[in-house]
C-alpha cells in the first residue's frame, strides 16, 4: 500500500503552478505596444483577471464578523502574478533600487531563492514595487504627496488613496478586493479557490482534525516542507492554480494588500473598485500562511497586519493594470 504522504507529493509535482501563464481568452484589445506588454506581463508570470461583479465576504457565516456583511461588488479588469514574489525576484530588484536612490528597511529572506520572500515590511514592498517599475522604464504607483510628483523611495510614509496613481502602468500591491476576487478564481460561494474543502494536497497550512472542513489524511504542518527551522514555506507554485492560473492563494504566506484594515469596512465601503478606508493602523493581509489552521486560508479571511512588521510568515503578491497607451497613463 502506498504511504499518503508520497501520495501527496506525487499529486503536487503532477499539479505544480505552471511558470509562465496560458494566453488569456480575454486579454484586452489594443495596437501594437499594448499587445507587445500583455504579452511581456504574460511571459513573466502574470494572467489577466477579468473585470466583473463577485459576492465578496463570508457566504458561510462561519468567520468573523469582520467577514461581513456579503456584499457585491464589482472588480475592473487587472494583471495579478500567478505566484508570490520570490527571494530571487526581491534580491534582483532591491540590488538595482540601492543604485538608484532606494532605501529598505529589511534585507527580505526566503528559504530558497525559488521560495517566497519574507521578513520585508509594507513599506519596503510599496517602495520596492515602485522600484521594479522604474527599473522596466515603467510609471510607478507610489508617491510621497498627493499630486504624484515625489515617487516614494525611502523612509515611512503612510500612503493614502489619494497619493497612488492608480491609472500608472507600474506594478503595485492589489486592493483586497482585487484578491479576493482573483482567489475565488470565477467560483461562487466557496470557502477556497477550488471548492470547500481542503487537504495537504491542495495548500501549505496547519492541518487540524477540529476543523470540519479540513479532510487531509495529513495533520499538523505540511509534511513536505516542515524540515529545518522555520519558516516551513513552500516554493513558490507548487500547488495547482485555480481557475485564474493563480498558485497558492489559500496557504504558503499570507499577502498584504494595498488597502488599510477596518473591522467594519463592509458595512459601509465602496461597491465599485474600493481601495479601503482612508484611515486606519492596519494593513490588511489576505490567504493564511503555512503556520495557521484551515479556518485562516479560507478566501474571505481578512487578517490586520502593521505597515512596520517584518516577519516570516508574510509575502506579498504583484499587480498592474491592463497594459495602455502612454497617453492614458
Amino acid at each position: 500500500m502506498h504511504h499518503p504522504l508520497l501520495l501527496a507529493g506525487l499529486l503536487a509535482s503532477l499539479l505544480t503552478c505552471p511558470i509562465t501563464a496560458s494566453e488569456p481568452t480575454n486579454a484586452p484589445a489594443g495596437d501594437d505596444s499594448t499587445n507587445a506588454e500583455t504579452n511581456q506581463l504574460k511571459a513573466s508570470g502574470f494572467v489577466l483577471i477579468p473585470g466583473g461583479t463577485f459576492q465578496m465576504g463570508d457566504t458561510f457565516g462561519q468567520g468573523m464578523a469582520r467577514e461581513r456583511p456579503v456584499r457585491d461588488v464589482a472588480v475592473s479588469s487587472f494583471f495579478l502574478k500567478t505566484t508570490e514574489t520570490t527571494k530571487a525576484e526581491w534580491d534582483e530588484v532591491r540590488e538595482w533600487a540601492l543604485a538608484h536612490g532606494y532605501e529598505f528597511e529589511n534585507p527580505g529572506e526566503g528559504k530558497a531563492g525559488n521560495h517566497p520572500v519574507h521578513s520585508v515590511n509594507w513599506y519596503d514592498v510599496v517602495k520596492w514595487c515602485n522600484a521594479r517599475s522604474e527599473k522596466e522604464g515603467l510609471v510607478p504607483c507610489y508617491f510621497r504627496d498627493a499630486a504624484r510628483k515625489s515617487v516614494y523611495r525611502s523612509g515611512r510614509t503612510d500612503l493614502t488613496n489619494q497619493e497612488v496613481r492608480w491609472t500608472a502602468n507600474g506594478y503595485r500591491l492589489p486592493t483586497e478586493a482585487e484578491w479576493e476576487m482573483a482567489a475565488r478564481g470565477g467560483l461562487k460561494g466557496k470557502r477556497f479557490p477550488w471548492g470547500d474543502t481542503i487537504t495537504h494536497a491542495q495548500a501549505n497550512y496547519l492541518s487540524m482534525a477540529r476543523v470540519a472542513f479540513d479532510i487531509s489524511p495529513t495533520r499538523n504542518y505540511h509534511p513536505s516542507y516542515a524540515s529545518g527551522k522555520s519558516p516551513f514555506s513552500a516554493p513558490a507554485g507548487s500547488f495547482a492554480p485555480n481557475a485564474y492560473g493563480l498558485c497558492d492563494m489559500a496557504g504558503n504566506l499570507w499577502e498584504v494588500c494595498w488597502d488599510r484594515f477596518s473591522e467594519t469596512y463592509y458595512q459601509s465601503g465602496e461597491s465599485t473598485d474600493p481601495r479601503g478606508p482612508w484611515t486606519g493602523d492596519y494593513r490588511t493581509a489576505r490567504g493564511g500562511a503555512f503556520l495557521v489552521s484551515a479556518s485562516f486560508c479560507r478566501v474571505s479571511c481578512r487578517s490586520e497586519h502593521t505597515a512596520d512588521s517584518a516577519n516570516r510568515f508574510t509575502g506579498f503578491r504583484q499587480a498592474r493594470r491592463p497594459p495602455t497607451k502612454p497617453e492614458e497613463i
